[in-house]
C-alpha cells in the first residue's frame, strides 16, 4: 500500500513556507478560502505580513500550496493490487480528505501551478489503470467519470441544507410548505419512506454510487 506524505508543523520560531502554507490550511478549513487574507496569517504565525512574501509570491501561490498539502493526504493508489481495489480506495481516500478540508474542491483540478504531490498523484492514478491494461483513451474516460463522481458528490453533500437526519423533517417541510400537499407525491415518498428513517446518512450513498461507476468501468474495460 502507498504511504502518504504529511508536512509537519515546523518549530515556532522558524518562518518557512511549509509553515505558512499550514496556516493558511487552518484559516480555510476554519473559516473558508473567502476568510483567507495574508494579513491574518501573519497575525496567526506573529510576523508582519510582507515577512510571508519571502516564501509565498502571492495568494495564488500560496493557494497551489494549499492544495499540494491536501494531495498530499490522499492514499496513493498501487500498480500492485488491482485496478478497481485502488481506484475504490483512492476514491474513498478523496471522500475523506475533502470531508476534512472542504474548500479545495473545485479547487483540485485548477492549479496552473500543480505541486509535486498533485502531479505525483496524478501520476500514480493514470499507472495504476494502465498497469491494469487500460489504454490511455479508457484511462482517460475512467479517470474522468471517477472524479467527476468524487467532486461532485463532496460538493452536494457540503451544500445541503441539512446536516443530519433530525433536520431532514423541518427542511423538507419548509421546502414544501408553499405547495398542495400532493403537488409532488414522489418527492414527499422519498423524503418520509427514505430519507427520513433513522440513521440514514447521505454520505453513505457515496460508496453505493462508486460502485456503481467500477461496475460500468469494468464492463466498458472487457468490451
Amino acid at each position: 500500500m502507498a504511504t502518504r506524505t504529511i508536512p509537519r508543523a515546523e518549530p515556532r520560531g522558524r518562518l518557512s513556507r511549509n509553515r505558512v502554507v499550514l496556516a493558511a490550511i487552518a484559516h480555510a478549513d476554519a473559516g473558508g478560502l473567502e476568510a483567507l487574507s495574508m494579513r491574518k496569517i501573519a497575525d496567526e504565525i506573529g510576523v508582519a505580513p510582507m515577512a510571508l512574501y519571502r516564501h509565498v509570491a502571492n495568494k495564488d501561490d500560496l493557494i497551489d500550496g494549499m492544495v499540494d498539502v491536501v494531495f498530499s493526504e490522499i492514499e496513493l493508489p498501487s500498480s500492485d493490487e488491482d485496478w478497481r481495489t485502488a481506484m475504490r480506495r483512492r476514491a474513498l481516500s478523496v471522500h475523506d480528505v475533502l470531508s476534512r478540508h472542504r474548500w479545495p474542491i473545485g479547487l483540485m483540478e485548477s492549479r496552473a501551478n500543480p505541486g509535486p504531490a498533485n502531479l505525483r498523484h496524478h501520476d500514480a492514478v493514470i499507472g495504476s489503470l494502465r498497469a491494469s491494461g487500460f489504454d490511455m483513451e479508457k484511462v482517460a474516460s475512467a479517470y474522468s467519470v471517477l472524479d467527476s463522481y468524487i467532486y461532485g458528490f463532496a460538493l452536494t453533500k457540503m451544500n445541503l441544507p441539512f446536516d443530519d437526519t433530525s433536520d431532514i423533517a423541518a427542511t423538507a417541510q419548509e421546502m414544501l410548505e408553499p405547495f398542495p400537499t400532493d403537488e409532488y407525491p414522489n418527492l414527499v415518498a422519498f423524503i418520509t419512506e427514505h430519507a427520513m428513517k433513522p440513521g440514514y446518512d447521505y454520505g453513505n450513498e457515496f460508496e453505493n454510487g462508486l460502485d456503481v461507476i467500477l461496475d460500468g468501468l469494468e464492463r466498458a474495460d472487457r468490451g
